[in-house]
């Protein structure tokens, strides 16, 4: 089985975000698939299989499968566009979310995903004791967005692991206004429940991330920077209902996962 390692979010290896990227020629059964990322230990493993013009899609953290993952997509489709799909401008992706177009433009790929929703809920004591701070706003969706007072405050976070699991959300997302003129808005990302304190470059995160900031600096295109000891970049552009957002990646490695009885 063919495995590759991609960064993505960068154009440097050893910055934005890892993920393997395994491409079958058919199913292989999901302990199995489980197990692999579980061995790789990256926040995650995508798994594609090709049927017809497209490409089914899945994404498995070391604990369990979910159902979106951006840089991963981002990674998978910059193996297919460099080595399988070579001629063609774009793949499209079957997923759980729906299909995911992803088109290579120069260095950077372009994903067509979905925009999350911003339900406002009340900041709670259980918000402030996890993150050592009091955020000044709070929304909801399948990820949980806090809103700081500034980009040092996100920055300088040390969150309780074990507090931030009493917090409702996949993700706990931390995002302030950026300090720095190249970059709109700043945020870090904590999966506690998926057994990762933080995730370096979250782009499914960023489906409501980018959201917030485009009503509230009334902009809709945004420069993002995910302030996570790797680092990464992330380009995004309000379409409504759906979000472009744009990156690069860089292969890390390439090779064979062993078949074993």
């Amino acid at each position: 089985m063919k495995q590759y390692i991609v960064d993505a979010f960068t154009d440097k290896v050893f910055n934005g975000n890892q993920a393997a990227v395994c491409v079958l020629e058919n199913w292989i059964p999901d302990n199995l698939m489980q197990s692999i990322a579980k061995e790789n230990n990256f926040s995650e493993t995508a798994f594609t299989v090709k049927e017809g013009s497209l490409y089914h899609l899945r994404w498995f953290t070391p604990a369990a499968e979910i159902d979106f993952c951006g840089h991963a997509t981002l990674a998978t489709a910059f193996v297919l566009l460099n080595f399988y799909e070579k001629d063609s401008p774009k793949v499209v992706f079957k997923t759980q979310v729906g299909e995911l177009t992803v088109e290579r433009q120069d260095d950077f790929f372009i994903m067509n995903f979905p925009a999350y929703q911003l339900k406002k809920i009340p900041v709670t004591e259980k918000m402030k004791a996890a993150l050592g701070i009091e955020p000044k706003e709070a929304y909801l969706d399948r990820d949980l967005m806090l809103v700081l007072e500034n980009a040092q405050d996100v920055r300088s976070l040390c969150p309780n692991q074990n507090k931030l699991k009493e917090l409702d959300g996949l993700c706990i997302v931390a995002t302030a206004p950026s300090d720095r003129k190249e970059y709109d808005c700043v945020s870090r990302v904590f999966v506690p429940e998926l057994t990762m304190m933080e995730d370096p470059v979250t782009g499914s995160s960023h489906c409501m991330i980018a959201p917030y900031w485009f009503r509230r600096l009334k902009k809709e295109k945004l420069v993002c920077f995910q302030a996570s000891e790797r680092s990464g970049i992330l380009y995004a552009e309000d379409k409504g209902e759906r979000i472009i957002l744009s990156g690069k990646a860089v292969l890390f490695s390439e090779g064979n996962i062993l078949e074993r009885s």
